[in-house]
């Protein structure tokens, strides 16, 4: 899962969080969640940028939901700290199809500018 997760550690968040209670065998479950990844479009300016970008969340969701079809900004929570974009989440029903986010995930970027800084490179 390290090719599309950057850390053991939120492997293991995610199989416990997640998986555990998702009535899939963890084989399934990270099969499940390797065709939701695959489903989802990264906006081309996104995908590796080579500097430091200034964006918002607002600009973030627009922007997925743009390279999306069907998937609107109402589907997506990005989430920064005070200073950087952290991830961006897009909300999927337990089949992997997108949904509308529920109350429990919420946007967690303010108005203003954050950073997305550069990809690291895959390991």
């Amino acid at each position: 899962m390290l090719d599309i997760m950057p850390s053991p550690r939120l492997v293991e968040h995610e199989w416990d969080s997640h998986g555990k209670c998702s009535g899939l065998s963890p084989q399934a479950y990270f099969d499940l969640t390797r065709r939701a990844y695959a489903g989802i479009a990264i906006p081309v300016a996104y995908r590796a940028p080579q500097r430091t970008l200034m964006v918002t969340g607002g600009e973030v969701e627009r922007a997925f939901a743009a390279a999306n079809p069907g998937i609107t900004p109402a589907m997506i929570a990005v989430q920064c700290d005070r200073t950087r974009l952290r991830e961006v989440r897009v909300c999927l029903t337990r089949e992997g199809r997108p949904r509308v986010c529920g109350a429990d995930v919420r946007d967690k970027c303010g108005q203003g500018r954050v950073a997305m800084p550069p990809v690291r490179a895959a390991r």
